[in-house]
């Protein structure tokens, strides 16, 4: 079996607490025909250089349903700035138009097996994988973002076309997992494409 998620299959179920103050789980979004949700930090260069990318990208599907989520697996114990309370500082300070969560056991990201910070992972009304890569081409250096795979895919989501490149590889850190070496990949984590 694939360390990642494959295309068509079904987002695993979680339930993790918010920076909102609600545990949330797949079924908190079950109102949204489309559900992204983005493996992701709070220290990671190839996020916090990509974040205003992925805003305005979610902000211009608001109105067609589509809800983000982004998921905190980092371990604490390699990067302490990943801690809880860093998350809702975050939140709190950028107000994104997500809902953050925090998956301390890791158990999320092995059930879709994130594999960077940023991982993005788009899901359809039926909740199978139609998407899973990268947002953006560049996202540690917004002034050189030439393509921007999030708003495409979300484009051909929400107006009923094919996925036109449904897999990338997402640029960014990689998942910080608990007990190892900051650089770790698990052994059967390979790239996407």
């Amino acid at each position: 079996m694939a360390f990642t998620l494959e295309l068509g299959a079904s987002a695993p179920d979680f339930s993790l607490p918010g920076t909102d103050g609600a545990t949330h789980s797949l079924a908190s979004f079950a109102a949204s025909p489309i559900l992204v949700i983005s493996f992701t930090c709070n220290h990671c260069p190839y996020v916090t250089g990509s974040d205003e990318a992925t805003r305005a990208t979610i902000e211009k599907f608001a109105g067609t349903g589509v809800q983000m989520v982004g998921i905190n697996s980092n371990s604490i114990n390699t990067y302490a700035e990943d801690s809880f309370d860093h998350m809702v500082q975050r939140m709190t300070e950028h107000a994104f138009p997500w809902v953050y969560l925090r998956d301390e056991s890791q158990d999320v990201a092995r059930a879709y097996g994130a594999l960077r910070t940023p991982h993005f992972f788009v899901f359809n009304a039926d909740r199978q994988l139609i998407y899973t890569g990268r947002g953006v081409d560049s996202p540690r250096d917004a002034s050189k973002i030439t393509v921007n795979d999030l708003e495409r895919v979300l484009t051909e989501a929400t107006s009923g076309q094919p996925i036109s490149v449904p897999k990338t590889n997402p640029i960014g850190c990689n998942v910080k997992w608990d007990g190892q070496d900051a650089h770790w990949m698990p052994a059967d984590a390979c790239d996407l494409v």
